[in-house]
C-alpha cells in the first residue's frame, strides 16, 4: 500500500479536484506558532505493530528561495523492525515556506517504497500562479509547467498553514477550506474543527484541538471521517497525534519527543 506510512501524517493528500473561489493576490499571512529549529518525533503504529518512525522539523536557520526568506520544513519517515523487512519505506518530503505568506516557494519529494521510487522538485511562482515540476527518478528528466490558483499550497506547507489559524474564534463544526497542488493536480480539502479534547500521547497528556478532514470515496480509508488529527491547544499548535481507520486495520502516529518549540506545550496536569 504505497504511501500508507505518511498518509495520516500528511492529511492534505486526502482529496484533489479543481479548486474553488476567485483569484486573489499573493497574501501576507501572520505566523505566531512556529519558528526555525523545531523538531517533533513520532512512532507510527499499524494495529499492534510498532511499524515506523517519523519526524517533522524546521531547519535551524532560514533559507532563501527567489531572494525571499523561507522556513525549510522537512517531513521524513521510515519503516523499522520486521515491517521494514517486508515493506521497506524511506520517504522525505520537504517544503521551503515563505516567511511572509506561509506559501511554498519550492517543494521536493524523495520516495523509496519497496521497489517504487520518485524524486521530484517543484518550484512555485506564486506571483504568476505557475508551478514548474522536475522529476529525476526516470531515465530522462521530466519537466512540467502547470497553471494553479492564487496562494496555492502543497502538502507540507499546507499543514504548517493549519497551525497558523486562530481556533479560539472557531465554532465546533466550522469547516476550513484549503486548496493546493500535488502530483500534477490541484486539490481541495475541507477540514472540520471538532472542538477540544485531552489526549494521551507518548510524550504525556496534552490539551488538543481536534481536526477531521473530509475523505473522498477511496479504497484505503473507512468513511468520510476516517482520519483524526490533534494539534496542541496552545500557541504552538503542533501535531501531537494522528489516527486513521483503514478498511484493513488502523494507523496511529503518536508524538514521543519534541524540541525547539516557540512556546511551552500545554500538557495536562
Amino acid at each position: 500500500m504505497r504511501r500508507w506510512l505518511l498518509v495520516p501524517l500528511l492529511l492534505l493528500s486526502a482529496a484533489w479536484t479543481q479548486p474553488r473561489g476567485l483569484a486573489e493576490p499573493v497574501r501576507f499571512w501572520p505566523n505566531a506558532s512556529f519558528r526555525a529549529g523545531e523538531t517533533i518525533r513520532y512512532k507510527v503504529h499499524y494495529g499492534m505493530l510498532n511499524a515506523a518512525e517519523a519526524t517533522v522539523e524546521t531547519s535551524g536557520s532560514l533559507e532563501h528561495i527567489a531572494n525571499r526568506p523561507c522556513y525549510k520544513a522537512t517531513v521524513s519517515g521510515r519503516t523499522i523492525g520486521s515491517v521494514d523487512f517486508f515493506l521497506h519505506v524511506k520517504d522525505q518530503w520537504r517544503s521551503y515556506i515563505d516567511t511572509a505568506s506561509i506559501l511554498p516557494l519550492r517543494s521536493s519529494r524523495d520516495i523509496e517504497e519497496s521497489t517504487y521510487r520518485k524524486k521530484e522538485v517543484v518550484d512555485f511562482d506564486q506571483e504568476h500562479n505557475l508551478v514548474n515540476v522536475l522529476q529525476t527518478h526516470t531515465k530522462e528528466p521530466i519537466r512540467y509547467t502547470f497553471k494553479v490558483p492564487n496562494n496555492v499550497q502543497e502538502l507540507v506547507s499546507g499543514f504548517y498553514y493549519l497551525r497558523t489559524l486562530n481556533y479560539d474564534h472557531m465554532k465546533v463544526g466550522e469547516v476550513i477550506h484549503m486548496g493546493g497542488f500535488f502530483d500534477e493536480a490541484t486539490f481541495n480539502l475541507d477540514v472540520t474543527f471538532r472542538g477540544r479534547e485531552v489526549i494521551q500521547t507518548k510524550a504525556g497528556v496534552v490539551h488538543a484541538l481536534k481536526l477531521v478532514p473530509k475523505m473522498p470515496p477511496n479504497r484505503i480509508f473507512r468513511g468520510e471521517e476516517a482520519i483524526k488529527v490533534y494539534l496542541s491547544d496552545d500557541r504552538n499548535k503542533i501535531p501531537v497525534l494522528f489516527q486513521a481507520e483503514l478498511f484493513v486495520g488502523s494507523v496511529k502516529v503518536d508524538m514521543y519527543k519534541y524540541e525547539g518549540l516557540k512556546y511551552r506545550l500545554n500538557l495536562a496536569k
